[in-house]
């Protein structure tokens, strides 16, 4: 197991390489390096997992498009395909192209951009071969399928312990959908209903999306639920009205508690039904 000291070592390593990589490019390809180390920089902070690998040529395009007034939408599209060729999550993506612009001192990217973004990143994942993983690209949640077997675990200690896991578990369902939404609008809707629940629960908890813009997380029955509910339904609207996507999610969203079946056949027929 690495000890702190190597883990630390790592991270300044890849920052260091990192560097050296921005500015040998910004020589070879002419563009001024300091607004895309600006952009780095924020996004590294904040939302870029691994600092060594965030340069690629395709930056440099939508830097230059900034940097001469243009649109960058194309540069966004092509952007948007690298990173999702690499293997990187939309709401990474999203998050980090947001850092550009949080550079240039706007909140919010334009929306051509970003749905350009998006699109490209679209186009990457139909391109590539499908492959079972733990985690959905397009909302940073863990898949269904984990969340199944996170139920079935739930299910197997409720029965050692003597227990009714419909006493202690619920599932909590979130409904989303609004109608008619193209692929764009389609995740990035996926995107602010995982980053609101990801900074909710925590990485690694058991929720899932359901798909068409419904979502399942697996609670703990408690006094504090109903206030819980309440708070994530404020912050589903609050989040995405930051985001400027209030339209893509459904006003007021639906939140509710579904008490746990008493068999794991019957919650994994409760998630079929819920997803259809």
């Amino acid at each position: 197991m690495d000890q702190p000291g190597d883990i630390v070592a790592s991270c300044l390593r890849d920052f260091a390489l990192s560097s050296v990589v921005t500015f040998i490019d910004a020589a070879a390809t002419g563009v001024p390096p300091v607004l895309r180390e600006q952009w780095r920089a924020i996004s590294a902070e904040s939302v870029w997992l691994r600092p060594a690998d965030w340069y690629h040529p395709a930056i440099d395009a939508v830097v230059e498009a900034v940097l001469r007034g243009e649109d960058t939408s194309p540069a966004a599209a092509r952007l948007g395909a690298v990173r999702g060729e690499s293997g990187v999550g939309i709401v990474e993506t999203i998050d980090d192209f947001a850092c550009l612009y949080r550079s240039l001192g706007t909140a919010v990217p334009p929306l051509a951009p970003m749905r350009a973004l998006c699109e490209g990143w679209v186009a990457a994942q139909d391109a590539s071969m499908v492959q079972a993983q733990c985690l959905d690209p397009e909302t940073g949640l863990p898949t269904a399928e984990y969340l199944r077997v996170r139920l079935a675990e739930t299910y197997g200690t409720a029965e050692r312990a003597g227990q009714r896991p419909s006493r202690t578990h619920g599932l909590l369902l979130v409904d989303v959908a609004v109608a008619d939404l193209d692929p764009w609008s389609r995740i990035a809707r996926s995107a602010v209903v995982g980053q609101v629940l990801v900074v909710t629960y925590g990485k690694g908890h058991p929720m899932a999306s359901l798909g068409e813009g419904a979502f399942a997380v697996l609670v703990e029955r408690g006094p504090e639920l109903g206030k819980d509910i309440a708070a994530l339904r404020q912050e589903l609207v609050t989040h995405a009205d930051r985001l400027g996507v209030e339209s893509l999610v459904r006003q007021p969203p639906r939140v509710w508690l579904e008490a746990l079946p008493e068999t794991h056949a019957g919650a994994l027929d409760l998630l079929a039904h819920v997803g259809r």
